[in-house]
């Protein structure tokens, strides 16, 4: 008895569950499972019921030896509004830092799933949809897809060049050119701040880290001289930018996280 789920949907079960007055049907389901896999478990935070019911579930399972597989896109000590005891248990387990696909395995992926599709997919063009679509199994499928569906619609063989036009679109948002103001945009959302902190003199933490490291994503991402960036980032001198470079980079060597962090940010930005 298996069940994958998105703790989304974990959540969404237990919601209506609760309207319904039903939470023994919810607990017997989820608790008498041989093997459990959540997906996005960071969903949890700050949903302090949720959590509750998690909790419990987590126990259930783990006193009656079943086996759980969780995923989130950091490590359980780092999401914010996930309570300790949780993130305590999710670290009995065997904690993984998953990479994304190289090549190689973009490609055998896709050559599994268009056989499965009974899909006649050459290599070269597994080839050029795994080389174009690099941040997620996910995407790298919906490509596929719409390839394939593309080619039962008109009735043509698949071929690179047919492949470039099926998916001209998402290869069309691909390449977008990487700005400054992207940047400090996706760095401000990803922080929880305001682009406006980037560009102020603020000098706490809180701020001066994003800042350093949305400089430094700016000098490895752009075209842009130290000092234009500078100007786009509240008129600071290139000397300024020089250090957050060299900041971060000394940073990512000693900080897990920030390494993570500016990993995540570029990948992102790239993709």
């Amino acid at each position: 008895n298996i069940l994958y789920v998105n703790c989304e949907r974990f959540v969404s079960d237990m919601v209506k569950a609760l309207q319904h007055s039903r939470m023994n049907d919810f607990k017997n389901s989820y608790r008498s499972l041989d093997a459990l896999l959540i997906d996005d478990i960071q969903f949890l935070a700050d949903k302090n019921r949720s959590q509750e019911e998690f909790f419990h579930t987590f126990n259930s399972l783990y006193e009656a030896r079943a086996q759980m597989v969780i995923t989130c896109d950091r490590f359980p000590k780092e999401i914010e509004g996930l309570e300790d005891r949780i993130q305590s248990r999710l670290g009995w387990g065997l904690a993984v830092d998953i990479k994304p696909a190289d090549l190689e395995t973009r490609v055998a992926i896709l050559i599994s799933k268009a056989e499965q599709a009974d899909a006649d997919v050459p290599d070269d063009v597994a080839f050029f949809i795994a080389e174009r679509f690099k941040s997620n199994i996910r995407e790298l499928e919906g490509a596929l897809k719409r390839v394939v569906a593309h080619a039962r619609f008109t009735g043509e063989p698949i071929t690179q060049d047919f492949a470039r036009q099926a998916l001209r679109e998402l290869l069309a948002v691909q390449d977008k050119p990487i700005t400054i103001d992207n940047i400090q945009k996706l760095v401000a959302e990803y922080f929880k701040i305001r682009v406006a902190d980037l560009l102020s003199s603020r000098r706490n933490r809180s701020i001066t880290r994003p800042r350093q490291i949305a400089m430094a994503l700016a000098k490895s991402l752009t075209r842009h001289s130290l000092p234009e960036i500078g100007n786009a980032f509240g008129g600071r001198d290139h000397t300024t930018v020089l250090h957050a470079c060299r900041k971060i980079d000394e940073l990512r060597g000693e900080d897990r996280r920030i390494d993570e962090d500016v990993e995540i940010l570029a990948r992102m930005l790239s993709n």
